[in-house]
């Protein structure tokens, strides 16, 4: 494999930035800000102006990373549950595009927090504007007007624990030798480490800690010259779950893994302009009408042309994320063909079903818990209130008195309303148990307000396994389920009972659609299994923190798709 003959423009935390410039290529990329360099804004907002000129070559700048810490004492034990790692956007054929973009984005913010950017492409050229933060705060009105252009991509990124990476923060934007391409990836590229490190032994740069940076350098070593071509290639080499939009010149290209692991969907506005994003809600917001689902495995070419649709190979049994509906989606989504609020309400009224108990009250979990205890009320004819409310203007820093309050991040995030629990048998419904250190606090929480008895309720079935396919969850001996019996978790978290959503039941809900789902948190069983079966983090790890403490931990997967044309009717996947 040759070495790849280009560099990821970026800005971000100790990786090695390349030196070899572009004067042997056909094409560069190059910075266009005023002193031909990337710099950071006060806001922490990454502005990267990259252009793609045959007229004006000049060389690559390196570009160092660089760690945004926080001032003040950060706090996430209230915060274990699974993570989405990320959202992603594209849009073609709109004046507006970026504007839209970053409307689409807004949608899709529950899915990252961390860090946004929009890559932007006109007049032969791809602006791009990355930072840290909310969508809200990386891009204003001046950052907008930087991202002119009938096209653009979009992605948001994870909150993760800790230091966050200017450098990591997508879409990436690089140069090859016939062009200018950017990356906005949602998924875990499980043979990640392999793929590293076989293009490193071939003379590869590396300026990122995210797997996606591999999908570049794969396009750049690619043998072939058309540009679908490339995709496909490097497509080949990946194994596990990945959701991506690419950006060139020209065109934008949607590509899904061929098990369908993470949901990417295709709608059109009025104008005729296509748009690809991760969830209905967020064609919903910028006025898009849902047309279909991009298939597992397939890849869509939009350009000046129209609408192409290639898939490879014959795609194997679909195992698309069943957690998209537990928790990760929104519920005015529709996933996967189905609606996740219609989803959720079944989970609850199963579990009323199955694990009864006498009540006075039902509550929930707030946000992610509501719909499912609105199921359970319902079913088991017991009224449902608002016992806990959450506060939705806590940052994940904060000062903390000296003198230590108890569950202090819980109690920063929920409140409970003592005239709805005080005296009563609650039922509180919440969509999942992790570590089950934040579920005991927050029965404590209810039981110090009053409450008489506390029942828990979960929507989902014990996670005992980490998944490796682009969520960010614990490692398998952390998660509570993997380690104790029900009757324990019920003991360790102070409830009067316990019930979880049994996994039966569950695929009993899907009905035909049960075996295209992927349940490997709950059984342990992988659809493609990892290169390493531990993990601490997904999506993206951080090698120079690996090295320094000998802990190197990430993923692995599998395949590629099927066959059709034209871009009329499917279903697979949504949201």
């Amino acid at each position: 494999m040759a070495a790849s003959n280009f560099s990821t423009l970026c800005s971000s935390s100790h990786s090695k930035p390349s030196s070899f410039p572009f004067c042997n290529t056909q094409s560069f990329i190059t910075t266009t800000n005023n002193n031909n360099t990337l710099f950071l804004s006060n806001t922490n907002s990454l502005q990267t102006l990259l252009s793609h000129s045959t007229h004006n070559p000049r060389y690559l700048l390196p570009l160092p990373c660089t760690k945004a810490t926080n001032t003040f004492a950060s706090f996430d034990d209230d915060d274990e549950k699974p993570r989405e790692e990320c959202g992603v956007v594209g849009i073609y054929g709109d004046p507006e595009a970026s504007r839209l973009c970053s409307l689409a984005l807004h949608a899709l913010q529950h899915r990252g927090q961390e860090g946004a950017g929009i890559v932007a492409a006109h007049d032969n050229l791809l602006h791009s504007v990355n930072g840290v933060g909310l969508v809200s705060d990386v891009f204003d009105e001046s950052k907008l007007s930087q991202l002119p252009g009938s096209s653009a991509i979009g992605h948001v990124r994870y909150s993760t624990a800790g230091h966050s990476k200017l450098c990591n923060v997508q879409p990436f934007v690089a140069g090859y030798r016939f062009g200018s391409v950017a990356v906005a990836h949602n998924g875990n590229f499980v043979n990640y480490r392999s793929l590293r490190a076989k293009l490193e032994d071939n003379g590869s740069i590396f300026n990122t800690t995210s797997d996606t940076e591999v999908v570049l350098h794969l396009i750049a070593t690619s043998k072939h010259r058309p540009f679908l071509l490339r995709i496909v290639d490097a497509c080949e080499n990946l194994k596990g779950a990945y959701s991506l939009v690419f950006l060139t010149e020209d065109k934008l290209v949607a590509v899904r893994d061929p098990f369908g692991f993470r949901p990417l969907v295709m709608g059109r506005r009025s104008n005729g302009a296509v748009v690809f994003a991760s969830e209905t809600c967020a064609l919903d917001l910028i006025e898009a009408t849902y047309e279909r689902e991009v298939n597992p495995g397939e890849v869509v070419v939009v350009d000046h042309t129209g609408i192409q649709s290639l898939c490879l190979v014959s795609h194997p049994e679909p195992k698309q994320c069943i957690f998209e509906h537990i928790y990760f989606a929104l519920p005015n989504s529709v996933v996967f063909g189905k609606s996740v609020y219609e989803s959720r309400r079944k989970f609850g009224e199963i579990l009323a079903t199955e694990s009864p108990v006498e009540c006075d009250v039902v509550i929930a979990v707030p946000d992610s818990g509501v719909v499912a205890a609105l199921g359970y009320a319902a079913k088991a004819g017991v009224p449902f209130q608002q016992g806990l409310i959450r506060s939705h203007y806590v940052g994940r820093t904060f000062i903390e008195p000296s003198q230590k309050i108890r569950d202090f991040g819980v109690k920063l995030k929920l409140s409970p309303v003592r005239a709805v629990l005080e005296g009563k048998r609650v039922v509180v419904v919440d969509d999942s148990i992790v570590r089950g250190t934040t579920s005991s606090k927050i029965v404590r929480l209810i039981k110090e307000a009053g409450a008489k008895e506390v029942h828990v309720r979960i929507a989902c079935p014990p996670i005992i396994g980490s998944c490796y396919y682009g969520v960010d969850t614990p490692s398998k001996e952390e998660l509570i389920s993997n380690r104790m019996s029900v009757e324990e978790m019920k003991e360790f978290i102070g409830c009067d009972s316990l019930a979880f959503l049994p996994l039966d039941r569950l695929k009993m809900l899907l009905e035909d659609d049960s075996p295209n789902y992927c349940y490997a948190c709950f059984s342990g069983k992988y659809p493609v299994q990892p290169e390493e079966h531990e993990t601490t983090s997904l999506h993206e790890f951080d090698w120079d923190d690996a090295l320094n403490n000998g802990s190197l931990k990430p993923i692995e997967e599998e395949g590629w798709v099927r066959n059709q044309e034209g871009v009329s009717e499917d279903k697979i996947v949504s949201v």
